[in-house]
């Protein structure tokens, strides 16, 4: 499977991978050949990247770390507990949150096991949610992050399960923000960028007083927004009075919200999120942090077509578990000229390679 820009997409090409929505249906399965109305369908959804079945990128298998039907039953839960406590009497919200909460605990457990057992770098496709159902798979995708930034630095396992749940609710304070600001395709007005800002409090009020739940859950959501430098909100913090697990979620947060396809902004790949946050570390952003993130994730997702310092064009065809900056490619290309034959080629082993450029638009005319 080779990953390519759906603006370099063509009539009659062959997808390579199921492409979801948010409720777990496929909106286009694996095998089936692009036409014209469904490639203008996908790009009606902001859809930018997809993966599509070419003789350059024969055996090359892309999985997520997460199986689909795990991430479906997670997404679920979480979008039941946030419109279970938004319908709930005043009076009941926090015996409703209690029991979702226990709910989602279960869930957590399961996605802590995968994230722990893998070897791998940790991967992730979000190429196809809908805009309406952005909170839950945001959610869903920062625990995510944030698990494997826990796993990198080596947390206790009680430790890991705190910060995972308060990845999955450090949103929760959200459903006070009424829905037209949340769902406004623009940018927001300053009225209603304070508004939004508020989630933050709501969030936490909701949790503080949660009897099964600690503490710090509640302040993973009072904090996910502040910054070292004290530019964040709700209360201009600085590095020493936010709280580690914090910081955890809120590059986890960052991350996510930049490596996912919006209305109004485009998702872009990985390394390219990461060389945008590299300019916060520091100041922004825990550098321990940023720098877990960098040797957790995967940058350069198998099948993507990626030119080198040397002239070489190549295909990512597997990670490199020791670096993930460094994944192992198939050379087809030097010079502008289409190889007889291929080779493997693992960056590892060549110190003076660089990779100069992502091509998401290539498309071997061959």
């Amino acid at each position: 499977m080779q990953l390519i820009a759906l603006e370099a997409v063509r009539d009659g090409m062959t997808l390579g991978k199921t492409i979801w929505n948010d409720a777990g249906h496929p909106l286009l399965q694996q095998g089936v050949s692009l036409n014209e109305r469904s490639i203008r369908r996908l790009e009606q959804l902001s859809v930018q990247y997809v993966y599509i079945d070419t003789a350059l990128s024969k055996g090359i298998e892309v999985v997520e770390t997460v199986p689909q039907v795990v991430r479906n039953q997670v997404v679920n839960e979480i979008k039941s507990s946030f419109d279970a406590v938004q319908k709930a009497d005043r009076k009941k919200i926090a015996y409703v949150l209690e029991q979702k909460a226990l709910a989602l605990s279960k869930d957590l457990d399961a996605l802590i096991a995968i994230i722990m057992e893998s070897s791998e770098a940790l991967m992730v496709l979000s190429d196809a949610f809908l805009y309406d159902e952005y909170i839950y798979q945001h959610s869903f995708q920062v625990t995510l992050y944030a698990l494997a930034i826990a796993k990198h630095l080596k947390y206790s396992e009680k430790d890991v399960k705190t910060i995972g749940m308060g990845a999955l609710l450090h949103d929760v304070g959200k459903i006070s923000i009424p829905q037209e600001i949340l769902q406004k395709p623009g940018r927001l007005t300053d009225q209603e960028y304070a508004q939004m800002k508020e989630h933050t409090k709501y969030g936490f009020e909701l949790l503080r007083n949660l009897y099964t739940m600690p503490l710090l859950v509640a302040h993973c959501a009072f904090q996910h927004h502040e910054r070292l430098d004290g530019s964040g909100y709700p209360r201009g913090l600085t590095e020493k009075d936010i709280h580690p697990f914090a910081k955890i979620i809120a590059v986890a947060d960052v991350f996510d919200a930049l490596s996912s396809t919006r209305v109004y902004r485009k998702k872009i790949l990985p390394v390219e999120c990461l060389k945008i946050m590299d300019e916060g570390e520091g100041t922004a952003f825990d550098a321990t942090v940023l720098n877990a993130l960098r040797k957790s994730v995967v940058h350069y997702p198998n099948g993507t077509i990626l030119r080198l310092n040397d002239g070489a064009r190549g295909i990512v065809v597997r990670q490199n578990p020791i670096n993930p900056l460094r994944p192992v490619l198939r050379i087809f290309e030097q010079d502008n000229q289409i190889l007889k034959a291929t080779h493997e080629l693992a960056l590892i082993d060549q110190p003076t390679l660089e990779i100069v450029e992502i091509e998401a638009d290539y498309v071997l005319n061959k």
